[in-house]
C-alpha cells in the first residue's frame, strides 16, 4: 500500500475556493487506489475547513523549522509528498529530501502565483496614471501577450522563486494548459517535470432550474484572493451601473468567503447590489442565478467558479483572464469580454434573451466533458505518479538544474531554518 503524505499551506475548505475544492479532489484520487493517506499543515484551523477523517486521512498539525518534522517523516517513510503551493514546498522539502529521500516530491501549484503577481503589477501600473479611484476602477483586464508576461515577471522575486521550486521536485501539477506553454517556452521547464492536470471535477446532483425560474445575476469568489476583491470592486463602480442602466431593476448577489468590511459596505439594495458574503451551498445558489459574472483583472490558473457554473448549468461572463486555460477551442458557455461596455451588453443579452442563454448552457456540458473529465484525469495522474515512482533515479539524474537548485538554494533555507530551530530551543 502506497503512503501519501500531503503538506498543506492551508487546511482544505473546498466550500470557501476552488483551490480547498482541488485539495479534496486529489485527496480523494489518493484514497480511490487504497493509499494511506496524511495531511499536515503548519496553519491554524479554520471554521470552513473539510473533517478530512471522513476520507480516512489522518490530519497532523506540524511546526515550521522544527526537527521533530523531519523525525515525523523518517518514522512514516512516504512513497509521495505532495507540496501545497510552491511556499511550502520551500519550507518543507529540504527536510523530507533530508529525513526520507525515496520519497517521490510532488509540487501541486494551484496556480501559477508569479503570473497572477506580474498581472496584478500590471493592472496597478495601468492604474497609477489615473487621476482618481473611479478613474482607476474604470481601468479594463491585463491584456498582455506571453512575451510581454515573461518580460514582468522574468526579474522578479517570486517567478525566480516558483519556478525553482518546479525544478526542485520530481514533478509538478499544473491546472492550465496556458500556464503549461509559458513554463516550457518562455521559461524553459522540461515537460518531464510538469503534468496537466487540471480540475478533477464532481458534478453536483442537482435539478435542471429553467430559464423563466432563475432569477438575477451571481458573482462568487473568496474574499482573500486578490482577483476576486478585484473584480467586485469592477463590478461596483464600472460594470453594474453598465447593466442596470439597462435593466433598472436588476439585482447581483456577491457571495464569497471572508468577506472584510470594506466589502461589506459596498452592499447597497437601493443599487440591486447585494454583498451576501458566505453560503453554504454555493452550487444551490449559482443554480438557482440566471447568469454568473465574472470579471476578472487579472489572475491566473483555472477559475473554479466558472467551472461550477458550467456544471450547474449557469451562462457566465468573463474575461479573457476568466476563460485562460479552460475551454481550448470549444465555444464558451457564456460570453468572454474585455471591454466594460462589451460586458455589460453580453450579461444582459444573456439575462434577457431565453434562446442566447440556452444557446450559451448548451455548452457547458460538452467543455467539461472533455477538458475535465474526472475518471480520465485521475487516470492519467496515477499513471504518471507511478511510473515516476518506478524511474525515481534515473528522472532526478535527467533533472541537473532540478539538482544543483536542491544543492545552493536549499543549503541557505536549511540553514536558517535550522538557526531558528536552535534560536528556538535556546528561548525554551
Amino acid at each position: 500500500m502506497r503512503k501519501v503524505l500531503v503538506i498543506g499551506y492551508v487546511w482544505p475548505e473546498p466550500r470557501s475556493s476552488a483551490a480547498g475544492s482541488r485539495m479534496l479532489e486529489l485527496l480523494g484520487v489518493f484514497r480511490s487506489q487504497g493509499w494511506q493517506v496524511t495531511f499536515a499543515s503548519a496553519a491554524a484551523l479554520s471554521s470552513h475547513r473539510a473533517d478530512l477523517t471522513e476520507l480516512e486521512i489522518e490530519e497532523v498539525a506540524v511546526s515550521l523549522n522544527c526537527d521533530s518534522f523531519d523525525t515525523y517523516v523518517a518514522a512514516l517513510q512516504p512513497d509521495l509528498v505532495l507540496f501545497d503551493r510552491f511556499f511550502t514546498e520551500e519550507q518543507f522539502a529540504w527536510r523530507v529530501e533530508r529525513a526520507w529521500p525515496a520519497a517521490l516530491r510532488v509540487l501541486d501549484t494551484s496556480d501559477l502565483h508569479c503570473l497572477r503577481d506580474a498581472r496584478h503589477a500590471l493592472l496597478r501600473a495601468s492604474q497609477q496614471a489615473c487621476g482618481s479611484e473611479a478613474q482607476r476602477q474604470q481601468v479594463g483586464p491585463v491584456q498582455a501577450c506571453a512575451q510581454q508576461l515573461y518580460a514582468a515577471m522574468a526579474g522578479g522575486d517570486m517567478a525566480q522563486r516558483e519556478v525553482a521550486s518546479i525544478y526542485r521536485c520530481d514533478l509538478t501539477l499544473m491546472i492550465s494548459a496556458f500556464e503549461m506553454q509559458l513554463l516550457q517556452e518562455q521559461f524553459g521547464v522540461p515537460p518531464s517535470l510538469l503534468h496537466d492536470c487540471a480540475l478533477m471535477l464532481i458534478p453536483p446532483t442537482l435539478d435542471d432550474v429553467p430559464f423563466a425560474d432563475r432569477r438575477h445575476f451571481l458573482s462568487i469568489g473568496n474574499f482573500r484572493h486578490a482577483p476576486n476583491w478585484d473584480a467586485v470592486l469592477w463590478l461596483k463602480h464600472a460594470l453594474w451601473p453598465l447593466i442596470r442602466t439597462r435593466l433598472p431593476h436588476a439585482q447581483l448577489h456577491v457571495y464569497g468567503a471572508y468577506p472584510p468590511p470594506k466589502a461589506t459596505a459596498l452592499h447597497n439594495p437601493r443599487q440591486g447590489f447585494h454583498v451576501l458574503g458566505w453560503v453554504d451551498d454555493a452550487h444551490r445558489v449559482m443554480a438557482q442565478a440566471r447568469v454568473c459574472l465574472a470579471p476578472l483583472r487579472f489572475g491566473a490558473g483555472i477559475k473554479g467558479k466558472l467551472a461550477d457554473a458550467m456544471a450547474c448549468g449557469t451562462p457566465s461572463v468573463t474575461t479573457s483572464i476568466g476563460s485562460e486555460g479552460m475551454h481550448g477551442e470549444l465555444p464558451w458557455p457564456g460570453r468572454v469580454a474585455d471591454d466594460a461596455q462589451a460586458f455589460a451588453e453580453a450579461a444582459v443579452q444573456l439575462h434577457e434573451d431565453s434562446a442566447a442563454w440556452s444557446q450559451a448552457q448548451a455548452h457547458g456540458a460538452p467543455l467539461l466533458r472533455q477538458r475535465f473529465d474526472r475518471p480520465r484525469l485521475a487516470a492519467d495522474l496515477l499513471a504518471r505518479l507511478e511510473h515516476l515512482l518506478a524511474t525515481r533515479e534515473a528522472h532526478r539524474q535527467r533533472n541537473f538544474v532540478g539538482s544543483m537548485l536542491r544543492h545552493h538554494q536549499h543549503k541557505s533555507t536549511q540553514y536558517m531554518s535550522q538557526w531558528i530551530a536552535a534560536k528556538n530551543a535556546r528561548g525554551n
